[in-house]
């Protein structure tokens, strides 16, 4: 199959088609990064993992993930991004038996460490394919309009799917829908998918991979552990390395040759704003999340399946987020804006979070509506403002910046949020509790039988962490709605720069 459609021609039926079978993969890599949530209490029953292995069961998939990114992005600029995205389906279905059938903590880490690298072969080929297929500008818009809601809805479906799956089965099947999904896009992908990548990239720089990694996960690490177990020095000196490494990175991507991320990206006035207001906006989202799903479970009192359920209804209008934001700026409103009002809207859902209490289920949901709509219509945005700045040859390169963002964010958001909340717990709970329940509100339920009243106060130590954790996450997306402002003023996508090779199937 040969395409060869010229800058700014319209997409027809074969690529608005071939966006659908896109959304395979990214509904899938969405989906993992919440599909342990309603989980855990069996996964927790099951392999009796430490506070510790439970922590890294959540946070190595996102982990891995973000730290390959930039790799995979310019590995697809090189060798096509359609032969990566269907390498990394195939990875991802192993990976996906792998978890499933895990027999110890230890291996569904290592297993969730492999989906990690599969996702991010995935992530930054859909968006570069997309970028390829559709050229003109309002069609691109509504294109990643549609990207970014099934992106968003996948984090809400992967709860869905992992609770009703837990209540019917065993926790291992929450990996095992993604197989189906993943021989769908081997055997669809070659017949809809055009090849693209970029026939002037270079040699690939191998030392820029342990070092963009190298750079990434320490700081992660040693941010995730500082707020709740205080300024130990393993965690400042992880943190510094991490700092280290980014510079060292920094400084080969701008003296090599072929460098994995081409520092001319950024010397577009709006691409490096959208990466790190991107960054910003997935804090938010999976910040939230990290204390949502466990209250409908463990505050609530809610069985898998109801928790699942009624997780889904905040996800209700996300569908209309990012084609709302997309006819706003088309009708000539500034995406500066559109952007700013999105972290607003998204602080707010933050403000009404910190008004829930021990039986606050509406109160809740309510939040998790309006942050899930001020994020979509950030994302939407930024993403289109990123790779229409982008030249396309380099799609996959920016999209993985991004993404990268993206992940990053998320980990950050359950890493120091989540910290907060566990730091106002530990806080709140009585000295004399055992150990395992000054821990988590999990291990407190465990034991609760066995101390009368235990259940009733942790239960109100938790909800008082997620308080303090919501407060910290309104400030800061209200800092970020300033800069958006400050920033996006007056930048506008610009057209595209130049079109990759199209190679025939």
């Amino acid at each position: 199959m040969t395409n060869s459609t010229s800058t700014n021609s319209r997409a027809g039926r074969r690529e608005w088609t071939a966006l659908g079978v896109l959304m395979l993969p990214l509904l899938l890599v969405s989906m993992d990064v919440s599909v342990l949530y309603f989980a855990i209490p069996s996964i927790s029953a099951d392999l009796e993992p430490s506070g510790t292995q439970q922590l890294w069961i959540f946070d190595i998939y996102a982990f891995v993930l973000a730290g390959l990114l930039m790799t995979m992005g310019s590995l697809g600029d090189r060798i096509g991004h359609r032969r990566l995205l269907l390498i990394g389906a195939t990875a991802f279905g192993a990976a996906s038996l792998l978890a499933a059938y895990a027999n110890s903590a230890e291996t569904l880490i290592a297993a969730r460490a492999v989906l990690g690298i599969g996702g991010a072969t995935l992530m930054p080929s859909t968006m570069a394919l997309l970028r390829t297929m559709f050229t003109d500008p309002g069609q691109r818009a509504k294109a990643i309009g549609l990207w970014s809601g099934v992106m968003t809805a996948g984090i809400a479906l992967g709860s869905v799917m992992s609770g009703v799956l837990v209540e019917y089965f065993w926790w291992g099947s929450v990996f095992l829908v993604n197989l189906p999904a993943m021989a769908l896009l081997l055997v669809l992908g070659p017949l809809l998918l055009p090849e693209s990548r970029n026939p002037r990239a270079g040699r690939f720089d191998w030392l820029s991979v342990p070092l963009s990694m190298a750079a990434v996960l320490p700081v992660i690490y040693g941010l995730k552990e500082i707020p709740s177990e205080g300024w130990n020095v393993r965690y400042v000196v992880s943190i510094t390395v991490g700092l280290l490494f980014a510079a060292l990175f920094v400084h080969r991507q701008r003296t090599t040759a072929s460098p994995m991320i081409d520092p001319a990206l950024f010397r577009n006035r709006g691409f490096a704003p959208a990466v790190a207001l991107n960054l910003v906006s997935a804090f938010g989202i999976m910040g939230s999340a990290y204390f949502t799903t466990q209250y409908l479970q463990s505050v609530l009192g809610k069985s898998a399946l109801e928790a699942a359920l009624w997780a889904l209804l905040p996800s209700v209008p996300i569908g209309a987020a990012a084609p709302v934001a997309t006819s706003l700026v088309q009708k000539g409103v500034a995406r500066a804006r559109v952007v700013t009002a999105g972290f607003v809207i998204a602080a707010a859902g933050f403000v009404v979070l910190a008004f829930a209490g021990t039986d606050s289920l509406w109160l809740v949901l309510t939040a998790c509506a309006v942050l899930a709509v001020g994020g979509v219509v950030v994302m939407s945005q930024i993403m289109d403002l990123a790779m229409g700045a982008a030249p396309a040859e380099r799609a996959g390169t920016a999209s993985s910046l991004m993404e990268t963002g993206s992940e990053f964010g998320g980990a950050l958001g359950m890493a120091l949020l989540g910290s907060i909340g566990t730091a106002v717990y530990r806080h709140e709970m009585p000295a004399s509790a055992p150990d395992v329940a000054r821990e988590t509100l999990g291990g407190a339920l465990a034991v609760a039988d066995r101390v009368p009243g235990l259940a009733t106060v942790a239960r109100e130590a938790f909800t008082s962490g997620m308080q303090g954790a919501a407060i910290g996450g309104a400030v800061f997306l209200t800092l970020a709605a300033v800069v958006a402002a400050v920033t996006l003023r007056g930048v506008e996508t610009p057209e595209p720069v130049q079109e990759p090779e199209k190679v025939s199937a």
